[in-house]
């Protein structure tokens, strides 16, 4: 029963997704006709078209599945390696670390450097690059010893990093003038409006490396559901994967800040309705993650586009007011299960 829903659920979002697509490139301020979509085009307004395909949006198509379905991915090895539902990608403190280091460059980095690029990237970017870096290995530090890496202190110690870099870049925040906030603010946020086929190469290699070191360790993941010990009894190399999979979701997650900003909640939520909806085993959960995550925020990136067209909200504000009721609703139902002689 539960492969028979995993296999309808994974179908109807391979219809789905290439539908939001297409949708994504034709709706805009300007809306593209499907000759100009499949490549017929000789009038002049389908030249205009045509270069708004290729240059905007189809970029950014392509930024959005990449990091939603990243995002979603990586949402999904956390709760199966932590053990929780409510798991998040940033508890490992890699978005926060990137904030730090980005708005660190905002205000004292990018007047010096102003111009210089690497891979499409601006010296903002690399300073988030710098930020999660840092973030990764602290958090990594204070939770290995000799004994190996314990999940519960890497919880702590990324909820502390967290903090840490968040009263950090309040402090860069106090700072900076009116200019810097204004950039800080919309990094923040989250947006795909810088999507460029630069920012999309490094995307995809890197997606590429979630899609070639995670299937992998499915069945892994299934047995940290029982719990480390028992994943041990099965043969796991417990330390390894849980290595392994810190270093992918933190590469994946820090790369992801980098070219789109914060996007929120896409990792935590979709990963939590998916499995809610095909179950826990984790060889049909992860793609259908990744489908999913890339429908998400293809759909939200396209609302942000056209709700208050000719202007853009940014997409991360978007996944925030979608992801929260939801978040709401998770702890609401986790308390009256954990209480059913309340209810």
């Amino acid at each position: 029963m539960e492969r028979l829903k995993s296999r309808t659920v994974i179908g109807s979002l391979l219809w789905l997704l290439p539908l939001c697509f297409l949708a994504y490139l034709a709706i805009g301020p300007s809306l593209i006709s499907p000759l100009v979509l499949f490549g017929s085009s000789g009038a002049e307004d389908q030249v205009r078209d045509q270069v708004i395909l290729t240059l905007i949006r189809l970029p950014r198509a392509v930024m959005a599945v990449l990091v939603g379905a990243s995002l979603a991915v990586c949402g999904a090895v956390m709760q199966g390696l932590f053990r929780n539902p409510l798991a998040d990608p940033s508890l490992i403190g890699v978005s926060s670390g990137a904030s730090a280091g980005a708005s660190f460059m905002i205000v004292f980095g990018a007047s010096i450097l102003q111009g210089n690029q690497l891979l499409g990237l601006s010296v903002v970017s690399i300073g988030a690059v710098a930020g999660a870096i840092l973030a990764v290995f602290l958090v990594y530090r204070l939770s290995t010893d000799r004994y190996g890496t314990s999940v519960i202190t890497m919880l702590l110690s990324g909820v502390a990093i967290g903090a840490v870099a968040s009263a950090l870049n309040n402090l860069f925040t106090y700072f900076a003038d009116s200019v810097m906030l204004r950039r800080i603010s919309v990094w923040e946020m989250g947006n795909l409006e810088g999507a460029s086929w630069e920012r999309v190469v490094l995307m995809a290699a890197v997606a590429l490396v979630l899609l070639w070191r995670l299937p992998r360790y499915r069945s892994a993941l299934n047995a940290f559901l029982l719990g480390e010990s028992d994943a041990r009894y099965l043969g796991i190399d417990v330390e390894w994967v849980k290595k392994e999979l810190i270093l992918v979701t933190a590469l994946a997650v820090g790369v992801s800040v980098v070219v789109v900003g914060n996007i929120a909640f896409v990792g935590l939520v979709v990963p939590h309705i998916l499995r809610g909806a095909m179950g826990p085993d984790h060889r049909a959960l992860l793609p259908g993650v990744a489908l999913a995550g890339a429908t998400l925020l293809l759909v939200a990136d396209m609302a942000a586009r056209t709700l208050i067209s000719p202007a853009e909200l940014p997409a991360g504000i978007l996944t925030v007011l979608v992801g929260a009721p939801v978040f709401f609703y998770l702890l609401i139902r986790n308390r009256a299960l954990n209480n059913p002689e309340k209810m």
